[in-house]
């Protein structure tokens, strides 16, 4: 009997070992990409703020590229980015350090001078990174070193866009789909929701739109479903057009590609005549999904944006311009199908979101937290129909797919 209590005793200590251990980390690491996160996020508002006021900057795109070409190199980080967060999940492999600043500055240059980009691939490699060192400064085993640097990636992501539920769901599924890394889950909400908190009290404010969502019906969620499938087609077409943009350029000298990139994103913002494609264009998404306003081929347009700007070499990420791809296709294709064409918008941007991450579940939550919870069902469908029909197209090439679309088969395939 007493041994029997002794073993219970030393399994209860064992969790509660655990638990103290992730709660404390996880907030560290909170802390620190809270902290990181809202400077990223108002360095990132400052400098599209100073692009506003003076145009002129955009001239700077070729100097600019160059400049990010050599902080690269100097720093011997070309080459890395998100897929090498998650080689490190999946395979332990170490993260460089000098990661953190390169993405943080190299990110706010591209927006300061007007490249198409977003702020999530930077979210992403910066908390890897400090989630990744913080736990090597613990001596940290390689298992959990994992863990600590899926922290990161939520508590900064949590802190950039106000979505603590996103982030921590985000991480541990964007790694492998279709298993989620469960032993996770304490550590990254902790993490994603002391980040959120910093941001909070740093003054960034979280990102919301409001949108009014249709009584649910049969009609409405047909209707829903053949914009979703829509938006898995415009999901493909976004993941190949940067994979093949950043492959044809990757065959170019850094500072050649960088300098003829830069000069390209001028033209094209002289043939287009409107800054809407510049920089991240969270004002075209709120226009898109609180006004029901959109150009009908903006989607098309940021694409190509996009495409040269991360082709190129410029830094940011790609799921804020998945947004305003979505946000923009859905407002029109939502509104020529009978739909509001607000909640167009808002079903075109989780649905074009889902359909590039193979997220589903942060997806929905991602849904609640930006649009709330009153269509859910709606996002819910959106979500599973774009999921099977993006096939195994993906932002991200080091994201495996373990289970089959179609089927229950495992299938263990990177995206492509």
């Amino acid at each position: 009997m007493k041994q029997w209590m002794q073993a219970k005793i030393e399994h209860i200590e064992l969790y509660a070992e655990a638990l103290g251990k992730w709660l404390a980390l996880g907030g560290l690491i909170g802390l620190v990409g809270g902290l990181v996160g809202s400077l990223f996020h108002i360095g990132v508002n400052r400098a599209t703020m100073i692009r506003a006021a003076h145009s002129w900057i955009l001239y700077l795109l070729p100097l600019g590229g160059l400049f990010i070409a050599w902080l690269y190199r100097v720093t011997r980080t070309e080459g890395k980015g998100t897929n090498d967060i998650i080689e490190s999940v999946h395979f332990g492999s170490e993260v460089p350090l000098l990661l953190v600043p390169v993405i943080f500055i190299a990110t706010v240059v591209t927006h300061l001078l007007g490249g198409s980009a977003g702020r999530e691939g930077a979210a992403l490699q910066i908390g890897g990174g400090i989630g990744y060192h913080v736990g090597n400064l613990f001596h940290m085993d390689d298992k959990d070193l994992r863990i600590a640097t899926l922290c990161g990636m939520s508590g900064v992501f949590s802190a950039l866009f106000g979505t603590p539920l996103t982030a921590t769901v985000f991480a541990l599924e964007v790694i492998s789909v279709g298993v989620l890394y469960y032993v996770g889950l304490i550590p990254c909400i902790t993490a994603a929701l002391v980040g959120y908190l910093v941001s909070l009290l740093l003054g960034v404010p979280p990102t919301r739109f409001m949108v009014d969502i249709p009584a649910l019906d049969a009609w409405s969620v047909l209707l829903v479903i053949i914009l979703a499938a829509l938006c898995a087609f415009v999901s493909i077409f976004f993941c190949r057009s940067l994979h093949w943009t950043e492959k044809q350029m990757g065959r170019v000298n850094p500072y050649l590609r960088a300098a003829l990139g830069g000069a390209l994103l001028i033209l094209l913002t002289m043939l287009a005549g409107s800054g809407d494609y510049n920089g991240a264009g969270m004002d075209v998404i709120a226009r898109a999904a609180e006004e029901g306003s959109a150009y009908t081929w903006a989607w098309l347009l940021k694409l190509i944006f996009t495409a040269v700007t991360i082709g190129c070499g410029f830094k940011g990420g790609e799921v804020v311009p998945s947004f305003f791809i979505g946000a923009t296709f859905g407002c029109v294709a939502g509104a020529f199908l009978g739909l509001p064409a607000g909640f167009g918008a808002a079903i075109g941007l989780i649905a074009v979101f889902c359909g590039a991450v193979n997220c589903p579940i942060a997806s929905i939550f991602l849904s609640v937290e930006l649009f709330g919870s009153m269509g859910m069902i709606y996002f819910a469908v959106a979500c599973c129909i774009s999921y099977v029909l993006s096939g195994y197209s993906g932002l991200y090439s080091s994201q495996t797919i373990l289970y089959s679309k179609l089927k229950a088969k495992f299938i263990n395939v990177h995206t492509k």
